[in-house]
């Protein structure tokens, strides 16, 4: 039998791991399956020009993953038994199993409601695209003068504000952070965010933790309510459920902790990349939730089976960030450089030229998903007979 790889969720990580394993690996060899439950790719780094009433290119999975060996299997994730080494999953004809060898776990993250009341029931997300184009229909009914709110001060709600404001000048649109506008940014970079929130018109609203959202208003923790006709909610994400409900070390967030090479430390025929994973960084600090992070883990990840698999050499590639790339609407952009382990240089990139250089990295992010057999050279090695025969557990030591 061909070593069974299952890959669940088709973001950035989990493709760009299937289309990378598929040019590592003989095809007579491996049986490689992606489980996602929306048939086209979803650009996550573009949600809030979605919501703010752009059209994104369709993307759908049968073309991108066409002749590569992969196969798609369009399904939604209900439970992982990694004992008995298996995923359970529903389509539109039921309930099924899968059975896998290798495991490649990037079911991603979902918003983050921090448990704050009246969250879920009144705010509008941007982390999905279901919760992108509810937004949007409801931007597009909004009247001159109605007011926007955004809750959270990352880079999530800056590209939100931003995005909204330059598209609906009309609108008041606010943001509301538990710290300083930017306060993670270089003093440059600070400066250039003001300027550009001034220039959209857009209130921000410093140190002002939301305690409560009505349909109406949000609550600051000081006693203020800030008006809102429509409360957008960015305050980080949170992982997929399924992962803590399994036998996999997690984290108390429900991360899956990972070695260098992406590996469950508790299982190792699972991998785990993206956002699900708890891998460490330079400084021995946790990798932040990011396609930054994320695309060079699903590399990690990918050349390991490979290598494990094949008897070939394990990589060994520190994963480092170099910068933080904002998008300030279609016109304006903010790149702020940073250290190895995120912490902001005084170098920025500012205005146009920060805009342009943000859409090449996201139009490059979309390319190397949208083409997994280009951008690197095809090795397909053959997985050695004992290995296969074996399973992961025969190169726990590889």
């Amino acid at each position: 039998m061909p070593h069974r790889i299952i890959v669940l969720g088709a973001g950035y990580t989990g493709a760009i791991a299937a289309g990378r394993l598929a040019k590592r690996l003989r095809r007579e060899d491996v049986a490689i399956t992606l489980v996602n439950a929306e048939p086209d790719f979803v650009e996550r780094v573009r949600m809030h020009q979605l919501a703010a009433g752009q059209d994104l290119k369709p993307r759908p999975f049968s073309e991108m993953f066409a002749g590569t060996g992969v196969e798609l299997r369009l399904a939604k994730v209900t439970s992982v038994d990694v004992d008995r080494r298996t995923v359970a999953v529903t389509d539109p004809n039921g309930a099924g199993e899968l059975a896998y060898d290798t495991l490649v776990y990037a079911l991603g993250s979902g918003w983050n409601t921090q448990g704050v009341p009246g969250t879920a029931e009144h705010a509008y997300e941007i982390a999905s695209r279901p919760g992108a184009l509810r937004l949007r229909a409801r931007l597009a009914r909004l009247d001159a003068g109605q007011t926007v709110v955004v809750v959270g001060g990352g880079l999530t709600g800056l590209e939100a504000a931003t995005e909204i404001a330059e598209a609906r000048p009309d609108l008041d649109v606010a943001l509301a952070a538990d710290g300083g506008l930017g306060d993670w940014l270089s003093p440059k970079g600070r400066e250039h965010l003001r300027k550009v929130f001034g220039k959209l018109g857009i209130t921000g609203y410093e140190h002002a933790a939301v305690t409560g959202v009505d349909a109406d208003r949000v609550d600051i923790a000081d006693g203020r309510a800030i008006p809102a006709t429509v409360t957008v909610w960015t305050t980080g994400f949170a992982v997929h459920p399924i992962a803590k409900a399994t036998a996999l070390k997690v984290t108390g967030t429900g991360q899956i902790v990972v070695d260098g090479t992406m590996r469950s430390v508790s299982h190792p025929d699972v991998y785990a990349v993206g956002d699900a994973a708890c891998a460490m960084g330079p400084g021995n600090k946790p990798l932040r939730m990011s396609c930054a992070s994320g695309t060079p883990a699903a590399w990690q990840a990918a050349d390991a089976i490979a290598a494990r698999l094949t008897g070939g050499k394990l990589p060994n590639v520190p994963i480092r960030y170099f910068n933080q790339c904002i998008s300030l609407g279609r016109n304006d952009g903010l790149i702020q450089y940073v250290t190895a382990d995120d912490r902001a240089v005084q170098a920025v990139l500012t205005g146009r030229l920060a805009a342009v250089y943000k859409e090449l990295v996201c139009k490059g992010a979309a390319w190397g998903v949208a083409n997994p057999m280009l951008g690197l050279p095809t090795r397909r090695r053959r997985i050695t007979a004992e290995r296969a025969a074996a399973g992961p557990a025969a190169s726990v030591l590889a």
